[in-house]
């Protein structure tokens, strides 16, 4: 048929929030639901962990009660997650110091997805991510973690790479990294010991259907 272009599958989910803490915790719980059902369950732990960030965020920059939206959107092998509200003030990704276990937010989150950016709208602005939710997301994973160490070595830890111990250096940013996100795990309300059990487990579950 002239003009008819073919676009291939899609799954798409809106789901309406006010930005309060209460709230981001019901987002997280509908928007792992509605991945269970679409059988996007990889990629359940890693959506739950952006969502958490991109909404609190919007609760800390645009204020506390306003109108938001969070849209999935499952194609191929990847997730994308938007998060829409009425504010046009475009978020920075700054590096934080040593010691600020607070600052690094949505710089060390987007780190962890494939892409990420964000966009002006005709009623405010969409801050979007994609994670990588196909059978081959093990090795991304792999390659996006190395990449990850790599950059956290630039805020200053890990000094075995200025020695040329390539390997323990990204292990001792692996370490930093892990208790960081803990720190901001629990300063957004979560159980530390319960993330890592969640880690635990969804690794495992992985390395098993391999």
């Amino acid at each position: 048929m002239p003009g008819y272009e073919v676009t291939e599958p899609r799954l798409r989910c809106v789901l309406p929030f006010e930005a309060a803490p209460a709230e981001v915790r019901l987002l997280r719980r509908a928007a792992a639901r509605q991945l269970s059902q679409w059988g996007a369950s990889v990629a359940v732990d890693e959506a739950e962990l952006l969502i958490t960030e991109l909404a609190t965020n919007v609760v800390k920059h645009v204020g506390e009660g306003a109108s938001a939206t969070l849209i999935l959107e499952w194609r191929g092998e990847r997730l994308r997650l938007e998060v829409h509200d009425k504010s046009e003030i475009l978020p920075s990704s700054k590096t934080a110091g040593q010691d600020d276990v607070c600052g690094r937010g949505l710089h060390l989150l987007a780190s962890l997805a494939v892409d990420w950016g964000v966009v002006l709208t005709a009623a405010g602005k969409a801050v979007w991510c994609e994670i990588s939710a196909g059978p081959g997301s093990a090795c991304q994973r792999i390659e996006r973690a190395l990449a990850v160490l790599d950059s956290y070595q630039d805020v200053g830890r890990g000094s075995a790479l200025h020695r040329g111990l390539y390997d323990e250096g990204l292990a001792e940013s692996a370490v930093a990294l892990i208790a960081d996100l803990l720190h901001w795990s629990a300063a957004r309300g979560h159980d530390p010991d319960d993330i890592l059990d969640r880690a635990q487990m969804h690794y495992e579950a992985e390395a098993d259907a391999a």
